[in-house]
């Protein structure tokens, strides 16, 4: 395009350009020029959201579900720090997102300005790249150069410092193109170096898990693992990369992860993981292998080459896309090995872990999550934060579909709403539940506000037992009986009525066979419905109750 335009145009024509759909923020006067260019490109939804650090994890819930960079603006200062909750999502979770920054006019700028922050200094540990663009006429450059960035080998944020005074500048500038992914494969010496390690094998236990994958190459890994006759594991918050109901599937490692299934892959005689990163929960605190060199044969396909041998040295080390790998794996067909007793073992193991049990009270997860995977559609999205109560959600649901779990391996709490929020914006026609605990939701409740304005059928699960449950069993552990900071019961607010204020259906559920009809009443609401489970404070987790917890703390 040949004439001046605004930096503000110049980089709203590239997110369209870009292909971007919405934008998630909350207005500042430090970008109000690229709000009033957003008024002219009907193209892009502005979702005004209730606070930045829910903004930035809307944003990046549509880097997960899409594979697309969600986009956040906020304004400078504590609207940039509020929003770097979600940005510390984004990196530790490998997701592509861009955080645009109004920052303040250059000519006040290292004056310690009101607000004024060195976005360089501060989020430099926190992102793929920090860039700030003090000149107009390369504003399609530097917003190319960051969807290339959030997509390209290990995914990841980019953040953008915007000067208020920079965004009013006119230049000439020539529009970037859609960016794609630079994508890296497998070469075939490495495909055929992995095949003949597990023909080898006798004990192979294959670990799922990172982005960069789609709907095809699970499916296609699916039926490789199956004809294989594998046994499979994800990592972290990546259940839904295999259908849990595989005989193939043998569990999660995560917080609160199976003895058994600990053992099956420190038993193992070779290790193959695709796409996940082996952090510190994916890998029991780095305990499922020895570092640096592994007893097991380790394989490690990653996108990004710097993870790999990061902590473990691996056999084999494939710098590949999980898709990219898994079909040049997978096309020349199975690989038959004598591992099917194995396999079936650590089948078996899964689903005695992952049995209905009773806990005390009046409900009862086990039955409220059976009933959910027996009536709703196996495509459903479910979204939490963290805290106990996801426990239920990831120990007792069966994923069956690519891209129905959205939730935060950083263990960020609040993640839940926002990451519904996104999960209806980018595919409406999805059923979408998110799953809070009592202290959980209160960190970006308020998004109830943006979901109604929005009229956006998102159901959420309030499950209530009065207290920060996670900490609390850690100080009964530690501290038996020494109660401090840990209950909420007494301020905790009428949630039902909260949410009725925002115009959200809201009801609360005492016992597990209300729930069926409750639920039914929720979600015959045309906008968001809460319910409000009350949880007895016993039932802390499935294996053990508070005073179960705080008396074998005691001895």
């Amino acid at each position: 395009m040949s004439a001046q335009r605004t930096a503000a145009r110049i980089l709203v024509d590239q997110l369209v350009l870009q292909g971007v759909t919405h934008i998630f923020c909350v207005p500042g006067e430090s970008f109000l020029a690229v709000l009033d260019a957003l008024h002219d490109s009907p193209e892009i939804e502005l979702v005004t959201c209730r606070h930045e650090g829910a903004a930035a994890m809307m944003a990046e819930a549509w880097g997960k579900l899409t594979g697309q960079p969600g986009v956040v603006f906020c304004s400078r200062g504590p609207g940039a720090t509020n929003a770097s909750s979600g940005l510390h999502v984004a990196f530790q979770d490998s997701t592509p997102m861009l955080m645009l920054i109004g920052q303040n006019p250059r000519d006040v700028l290292t004056r310690e300005a009101f607000q004024e922050i060195d976005y360089r200094q501060t989020f430099g540990t926190q992102a793929k790249a920090v860039l700030q663009l003090d000149d107009a006429g390369r504003t399609a450059e530097y917003v190319t150069r960051a969807f290339q960035l959030a997509l390209s080998g290990r995914p990841g944020p980019v953040v953008i410092a915007l000067p208020e005074d920079m965004l009013s500048d006119k230049a000439v500038s020539m529009d970037g193109r859609r960016v794609a992914s630079a994508l890296s494969g497998p070469t075939p010496a490495a495909v055929a170096a992995v095949r003949a390690a597990l023909a080898e094998s006798v004990r192979p236990v294959v670990l799922l898990g990172g982005s960069g994958w789609t709907a095809e190459s699970v499916a296609g890994f699916r039926a490789f693992a199956e004809a294989s006759d594998l046994a499979v594991t994800a990592s972290f918050r990546r259940q839904d990369l295999l259908d849990n109901e595989s005989p193939s599937y043998i569990g999660e490692i995560g917080l609160g992860v199976n003895p058994k299934l600990l053992a099956a892959v420190r038993d193992a005689d070779l290790l193959l993981v695709l796409g996940a990163r082996l952090g510190e929960i994916g890998t029991n605190g780095y305990t499922i292998m020895q570092t640096p060199c592994p007893t097991q044969r380790l394989i490690h396909v990653y996108a990004g080459a710097d993870e790999i041998g990061r902590v473990y040295q691996p056999e084999i080390g494939v710098v590949s896309n999980p898709a990219a790998f898994v079909r040049a794996l997978t096309s020349e067909g199975p690989i038959t090995g004598k591992w099917g007793d194995w396999r079936a073992k650590a089948r078996a193991d899964f689903e005695a872990w992952t049995a209905a049990r009773k806990g005390p009270g009046a409900i009862q997860m086990c039955e409220i999550m059976s009933w959910l995977d027996a009536n709703l559609p196996e495509d459903t999205i479910y979204t939490n934060g963290a805290g106990n109560f996801t426990i239920w959600l990831h120990r007792f649901h069966r994923y069956r579909k690519f891209g129905t779990q959205v939730a935060p391996i950083c263990g960020s709490m609040g993640y839940g709403i926002p990451a519904a929020l996104a999960a209806k914006f980018a595919r409406p026609e999805a059923t979408v539940i998110c799953v809070a605990g009592d202290g959980d939701f209160q960190m970006t409740g308020m998004e109830l506000a943006t979901a109604t304005a929005h009229g956006l059928k998102i159901r959420v699960l309030i499950l209530n037992n009065g207290m920060l449950g996670t900490i609390r069993m850690h100080q009964e552990r530690n501290y038996p009986g020494r109660v401090s900071g840990t209950d909420l019961a007494i301020g905790n607010p009428d949630f039902t009525a909260f949410a009725k204020s925002y115009g959200a259906y809201a009801e609360k559920v005492v016992r597990t066979e209300d729930f069926a009809e409750a639920f039914a009443r929720a979600d015959a609401h045309e906008g968001p419905a809460v319910l409000e489970i009350m949880i007895d404070p016993e039932a802390l987790t499935p294996a053990a109750s508070l005073s179960e917890i705080r008396a074998s703390a005691s001895r």
